[in-house]
């Protein structure tokens, strides 16, 4: 698709159930943007009342939309395993919901530094649970959203953590998006040598005025975010196109990446996008799959005879 196009969503044939975790910022858009083109979309939120808020602003834009929200905290490991139960069917996942720079270190409900616990290790567990019902699908597909910042990560499998070096907030946030980038590229590397039958891709949103900074609660980068600034970046609408695209394309590239085509990736069309190269390292890869696993006590079959509900 030339980078001046954006997807014509409504010209697909949809897969049946879209899930996107997150339901604020992009992950509303990306929502919306699905249901627009038919599909079923459940949205996996940790907040009952924002899930529902965004369900219904969107069947209220276009009544015949199908959208629904389901419980879904990615910092519990026990609430994404009765997410993963209850559903039924999916297509299509899009990993979308992420904390971005708390100033303090936190942890989830599992002990984990917050960011990997919940950018990561939530969505990896979330995807070898439903790997049976994606496998059951014609064309199943993941997205994983980046960000720009993973290229400035460093991956420190020793201390994924932060336990033994001072937080950084910036460092952790930028480390959870390398890691699910490394995960993105190793999901597709496996489903071929096992016969998974997935494509997985990535996508990122440029640098977007979302939701997803409303976990700092004063902090001076949503400060800096004023009126001005706002004029150079792209709305969540805007930055939501390049999810939608790698959800959607027939034309996308297994374990390729997509992000806006402007100066720097800031903004723009959708296009595909610079993936770093520690994003697309085997070794590196294959170490914090097995490092996820053993973190989260989630397995992935190692063979393609993967048993099907």
């Amino acid at each position: 698709m030339p980078p001046d196009q954006n997807p014509d969503l409504a010209s697909l044939s949809p897969v049946q159930t879209a899930i996107v975790t997150g339901a604020r910022g992009l992950g509303f858009e990306i929502g919306r943007g699905l249901a627009r083109a038919g599909y079923r979309v459940v949205f996996g939120v940790r907040s009952a009342a924002i899930g529902e808020a965004a369900a219904s602003r969107i069947v209220a834009e276009t009544p015949d939309a199908r959208v629904e929200a389901q419980r879904l905290d990615l910092a519990d490991l026990e609430t994404v395993a009765a997410f993963a139960r209850g559903i039924e069917r999916v297509d299509l996942l899009v990993n979308n919901a992420g904390i971005v720079m708390p100033e303090k270190r936190e942890v989830t409900v599992d002990g984990f530094e917050l960011h990997m616990g919940t950018n990561h290790l939530g969505h990896f567990a979330l995807v070898a649970q439903l790997l049976p019902k994606l496998r059951a699908a014609n064309s199943p597909r993941v997205v994983v959203v980046g960000s720009l910042g993973h290229r400035l990560a460093r991956l420190e499998l020793g201390d994924l953590q932060f336990e033994q070096r001072p937080y950084r907030r910036f460092a952790a946030y930028a480390q959870s998006k390398l890691a699910n980038l490394l995960f993105m590229s190793e999901l597709q590397r496996r489903s071929d040598a096992h016969g998974w039958g997935l494509t997985s891709v990535g996508a990122h949103p440029g640098f977007a005025a979302t939701e997803a900074l409303s976990h700092q609660k004063h902090s001076r980068l949503r400060e800096a975010l004023d009126d001005q600034l706002r004029r150079f970046v792209p709305t969540s609408e805007q930055a939501a196109r390049s999810a939608l695209l790698a959800a959607t394309d027939r034309a996308i590239i297994p374990a390729g990446y997509y992000g806006p085509s402007g100066f720097m990736e800031i903004a723009g069309p959708p296009a595909a996008a610079r993936l770093s190269e520690a994003a697309q390292d085997p070794d590196l890869g294959a170490k914090l799959w097995s490092v996820s696993e053993a973190l989260t006590g989630v397995r992935f079959p190692e063979n393609d005879r993967l048993s099907l509900p």
